[in-house]
């Protein structure tokens, strides 16, 4: 067992943006943000990332190189991490690292889910243990391997008094349904996009990788007719459980739907309808279920627009809407500290998933260790 209750975690999701990387400290049963700290996807990385998300020419030459490289650029930044903490490598008991998921395929026969950043190189120039990989197990259990966050959600944010629910807005939203009984089932999964069709599209029209605020949706007007061509995608129908990712949430998508409209909107219409999109989708799978929530808490990127969070409100007149550094972690952190404490299940031998959420047989340890070299 590790003589240390420091981990880090490392978490890089659908939006392609860059790496968050997170050091915990989970002594006495807390969890208590040490430090944290983020970097940007180089450009040149992001594009292959990007392009290795879809069908292309060559793919298992850039995938073996953009292994490597993108696990060069989390050991940097695990480096960064640690000198402004001014802890030493051998104080971290373990790296919980997501990877980059560059496809997800959950309901196809056989289902099968790939991330990069290739744990070896990262535990080699670390110095430190290494677990990744943590949803392939979930998929060989017959789960959807996503989302996986509900489980900390669970330990870090329920309430004995009220029900609640946690929203995390990435490239993907996902919902955690966390009902104040405690013997009653956590629930949750991915609603539809979140932020990564609205970056697709501020890249394309305004040569940003967001839009900051929501400022330039809130300038155009929502197109009834596209919103609902967007709605009528099954997903947003599909029971529970259920996750999705840019394998079928693309920029092509949005092309698709609006190739069917005689007349093409304005850009800043478009972005409009694409935020009324992520807001709408959220609010009908919150009024579809049962569970009476009062609460709801946003953590990821999506937290931080405005004009989305505005939306919500409108949907959602009846709850209580705030971040979850309102329940004491910032939502820019959420998810990075989320799988420092799924390598901390793992080094504990404890599940790491929620059958329930993902429709795996049954509770599995997930993750596998890559150690560090013995000379560290």
């Amino acid at each position: 067992m590790p003589t240390t209750n420091h981990y880090i975690g490392l978490m890089s999701g659908t939006s392609l943006d860059g790496i968050d990387a997170a050091l915990v400290d989970f002594s006495n049963s807390s969890c208590r943000l040490v430090h944290a700290t983020s970097r940007e996807l180089p450009a040149q990385l992001r594009a292959e990332l990007l392009a290795l998300t879809q069908p292309g020419d060559n793919e298992i030459e850039r995938l073996g190189r953009t292994d490597i490289t993108f696990a060069r650029l989390q050991a940097d930044l695990v480096r960064q991490l640690l000198t402004a903490a001014d802890i030493p490598h051998s104080a971290v008991a373990a790296i919980g690292s997501h990877g980059q998921t560059i496809r997800h395929r959950p309901c196809q026969d056989p289902a099968f889910t790939i991330q990069l950043g290739d744990p070896n190189c990262l535990a080699e120039l670390s110095g430190i243990d290494v677990v990744a990989d943590f949803r392939r197990r979930d998929i060989a259990a017959g789960g959807q391997g996503a989302p996986l966050v509900p489980a900390f959600h669970a330990q870090c944010f329920r309430s004995t008094s009220i029900d609640r629910a946690i929203l995390n807005l990435g490239g993907v939203a996902n919902i955690t349904l966390l009902p104040k009984a405690p013997t009653d089932v956590v629930s949750g999964f991915d609603t539809g996009p979140a932020n990564v069709l609205m970056d697709a599209w501020s890249q394309r029209h305004l040569n940003q990788p967001f839009d900051r605020n929501g400022s330039w949706a809130e300038r155009g007007r929502i197109v009834p007719e596209l919103l609902q061509r967007l709605l009528s995608e099954g997903y947003f129908i599909e029971p529970a459980p259920k996750s999705t990712g840019r394998e079928l949430f693309h920029i092509g998508w949005v092309d698709h739907h609006l190739d069917q409209l005689e007349t093409i909107p304005e850009p800043q219409d478009v972005q409009a309808t694409l935020l009324e999109l992520t807001a709408t989708s959220v609010a009908a799978e919150l009024r579809r279920h049962p569970l009476p929530i009062k609460e709801l808490y946003l953590c990821g990127g999506g937290a931080h627009n405005l004009a989305l969070v505005k939306r919500l409100s409108h949907h959602l007149p009846q709850l209580r809407i705030a971040s979850t550094e309102r329940l004491g972690l910032h939502p820019d952190w959420v998810e990075a500290i989320a799988f420092a404490w799924l390598a901390k299940r793992f080094v504990d031998r404890q599940p790491g998933n929620l059958p329930a959420v993902t429709g795996a047989s049954g509770p599995r340890i997930l993750g596998t260790l890559s150690p560090a070299g013995l000379n560290h």
